[in-house]
């Protein structure tokens, strides 16, 4: 499982957590940790994508030299 995906994941348990959870102030905690971990999964997903063009632009600029 990729680490997006398992981020991701965890997201859905906490929804699943807060969902039944009857304490109105659980419920919000727990909708807060899943907004994180969603927030991580982006996070990795953007940082992911930018070390890819940077590795792929030094194999260029290494090939041409």
């Amino acid at each position: 499982m990729q680490p997006t995906e398992q981020l991701l994941r965890h997201a859905t348990e906490c929804e699943e957590m807060a969902r039944f959870t009857r304490d109105l102030e659980s419920r919000a905690t727990w909708r807060r940790m899943a907004d994180r971990w969603r927030r991580c999964a982006e996070v990795f997903a953007r940082e992911s994508a930018v070390s890819r063009v940077r590795a792929h632009e030094r194999r260029k600029h290494a090939a041409a030299a």
